[in-house]
């Protein structure tokens, strides 16, 4: 089983990749995004304080955010493997994330990256936005949300290819394409736990 976390720019797929990925593993993901309306949804007082900020339209704090992820990581079903995506967003956050991994015993396998030029990312998501009538996703607004993840989240994969553990994927293929391409670049450093998993059938 794997500890490992996914993270790329707005648009690379990420998030679809984690959900394959975490499905053919068989490793349970842990979406950030997910964890949060979890919270909401049940009225937890995380939840609750979640949603002081994002109704206020702000961002959910780090120390709040690594709470949330700390006690998720903390629950059974993670305990021999698990696919984060969407944490950390910037070398705090990975900081923090080493110190619950420490104090379990545990560190981090592979953090995987997905790459694709800005050109790519801007015309997926605004294509996105199109099919899905989102009016906020605008160019101008894409653009932002790039430079925000160049300047937060670009820094931890390169703190974790100072590690060693990360693996580049180009993400501008389709979807099995990528899908293909991460499985193989796992399989390289990781060829038990990959070859148990079955090859990379569509799911």
């Amino acid at each position: 089983m794997l500890r490992m976390l996914i993270i790329g720019p707005p648009g690379c797929g990420k998030g679809t990749q984690a959900d394959r990925l975490s499905r053919h593993l068989g490793i349970p993901g842990v979406s950030t995004g997910d964890v949060f309306r979890e919270h909401v949804k049940n009225l937890t007082p995380l939840g609750q304080e979640v949603k002081e900020h994002l109704d206020g339209g702000d961002l959910v704090p780090d120390s709040l955010t690594n709470r949330m992820v700390r006690d998720r990581l903390d629950q059974d079903d993670v305990r021999n493997g698990f696919l984060l995506d969407g944490y950390p967003r910037n070398t705090a956050q990975l900081a923090e994330l080493d110190t619950m991994l420490t104090a379990a015993g545990q560190s981090l396998d592979v953090a995987l990256q997905l790459t694709a030029d800005d050109a790519e990312l801007v015309r997926r998501v605004l294509q996105r936005a199109t099919v899905t009538g989102r009016s906020d996703d605008t160019e101008e607004v894409i653009r932002h949300r790039l430079k925000l993840y160049y300047r937060e989240t670009e820094p931890v994969a390169e703190m974790y290819s100072e590690r060693g553990i990360l693996l580049s994927v180009d993400g501008t293929g389709t979807e099995d394409e990528v899908f293909s391409q991460l499985l193989a670049a796992l399989r390289t450093s990781f060829p038990a736990a990959v070859a148990d998993a079955g090859p990379a059938t569509p799911d």
